[in-house]
């Protein structure tokens, strides 16, 4: 053979080979954990795998038993964190929450070096939905399982035993060891088994909220379970009594507080006019029927990363920064509901404005009103928790966006959940906040001053900084 042929041949199999090496790169960078020198290049899969299990759980949120809204917003903070602390060593920029939350204990060492993240993270999830979501019907159980399932076995192909048995063991390694975390949250821990705990004695007096004989308060010690990012004593909070004094004079403040939402919520059912659409599309108050309050917004979330479309590590970065704020949100709000212990409006007006006067709730559930004081609204700390994140998060506050959260749902009983547009996060989070007003649960006060808090804590989420 001449030499000339010899070259050609050489360089043909050179070239052979290097595909094959090149393939077998690609394959080996979106799949495992590269080594330190190398670039990390994950594919769009990634991201898609987050997002259907972020959708997942939007859609199993509908048939939770007594877990909302606080147990909700605790159980999204540890899968979220599950989630991220899974991924943190395939995301570059980004560094391990071990240093920032005391006692988290992730261990590093546990990785090896052929780990499929999809694979890890499909059993990362699992086993934290499975944990933190305790309460959930058995169907909607099911199908957790059953995606995990389909997803191992769609996300295998192709993969050796070895890097199997090791994505699945690393992705089981951080889903035990935050729920490790989630349980030296002692007092989280005995709010999530008691919510309603019988030592609860809520003080009497003129305007001050009191639980109907056939229900007990929900979560009076919320204050005590953990916060991520800032602790209730660390918010600031707008004295009650410095808004309203309570009065039965008809030309007080208070009385034409209470009376503006007799006027408003009767004339959105008599009326069923945009008052009422707003009030049941952002009502989320309803098991079986609606998501949760915290959940809606993980719903938006969801969204808002399907319409950017987002990189996997700037999803898990939002989520996460969303499940601290609304975390906080919960744990600071609840604090304030039970310092002020303001009665709910229907209580006021029945007594002394109108006594046929219900709710717009009502029609959704036996009991008129959410099982706990009114003022801040919790529904509007997580909105202006959420729009915060979000402005912070995508560059501005303007916004081209539709709410398609109740599209296509399955509804139990009617209510009117069809889609609503927006040019900015602080017009959908003002409209979440003042839709308790049409629906009767809440005077202008508590909507006002829980958008206030909820940008208070969502500015200190965003201020964390995930790369020190």
């Amino acid at each position: 053979m001449k030499t000339s042929q010899i070259k050609v041949l050489a360089i043909l199999l050179f070239l052979f080979l290097y595909a094959c090496a090149d393939d077998d790169d690609n394959t080996t960078t979106t799949t495992t954990t590269p080594a330190d020198d190398d670039p990390i290049a994950l594919t769009d899969q990634t991201a898609q795998l987050i997002t259907e299990w972020s959708d997942l759980w939007v859609s199993i949120d509908q048939f939770t038993n007594n877990m909302r809204p606080n147990t909700i917003t605790r159980s999204l903070a540890y899968i979220h964190l599950t989630g991220y602390e899974t991924a943190v060593p395939f995301m570059d920029g980004y560094t391990s929450n071990n240093e920032r939350l005391d006692e988290l204990d992730v261990d590093i060492n546990e990785l090896e070096d052929n780990v499929n993240l999809d694979l890890a993270l499909n059993r990362a999830y699992a086993i934290a939905f499975d944990h933190f979501m305790f309460s959930i019907s058995p169907e909607a159980r099911g199908d957790v399982f059953r995606f995990r399932n389909n997803k191992e076995e769609e996300l295998e192909q192709g993969l050796s035993e070895d890097v199997i048995d090791n994505s699945r063991r690393w992705g089981r390694h951080v889903a035990r060891r935050v729920i490790a975390y989630s349980e030296t949250d002692e007092a989280g821990e005995e709010q999530v088994r008691d919510q309603t705990p019988a030592d609860y004695v809520a003080p009497v007096g003129d305007g001050l909220w009191a639980a109907s004989d056939d229900e007990d308060a929900w979560f009076p010690y919320w204050r005590e379970v953990r916060a991520f990012v800032i602790e209730p004593e660390e918010t600031s909070s707008t004295d009650f009594s410095s808004l309203l004094t309570y009065s039965e004079d008809a030309t007080s403040d208070y009385y034409m507080s209470m009376s503006s939402v007799n006027t408003i919520a009767t004339a959105a059912a008599n009326g069923d006019d945009e008052n009422l659409w707003i009030a049941e599309f952002w009502a989320d108050d309803v098991e079986g029927i609606m998501i949760s309050p915290p959940g809606r917004q993980f719903s938006i979330a969801n969204q808002l990363i399907e319409q950017y479309d987002l990189d996997f590590d700037q999803t898990l970065e939002l989520l996460l920064r969303l499940s601290f704020a609304i975390n906080d949100a919960a744990v600071s709000a609840w604090d304030d509901k039970y310092t002020y212990n303001t009665q709910r409006p229907s209580t006021y007006i029945n007594e002394f404005i109108d006594e046929d006067f219900t709710t717009n709730l009502a029609r959704f559930v036996v009991a008129p009103n959410p099982a706990f004081p009114s003022y801040p609204s919790g529904h509007a700390t997580f909105a202006g928790a959420a729009g915060g994140v979000f402005i912070d998060f995508f560059g501005t506050d303007a916004i081209d966006f539709t709410d398609n959260t109740y599209l296509g749902f399955d509804y139990i009983i009617d209510f009117i959940g069809t889609p609503r547009s927006y040019t900015s996060f602080s017009e959908m989070a003002s409209e979440n906040a003042f839709s308790r007003v049409p629906l009767g649960v809440h005077i202008q006060e508590d909507s006002t001053e829980g958008l206030r808090l909820g940008y208070e804590i969502a500015n200190a989420v965003n201020a964390l900084d995930l790369s020190n």
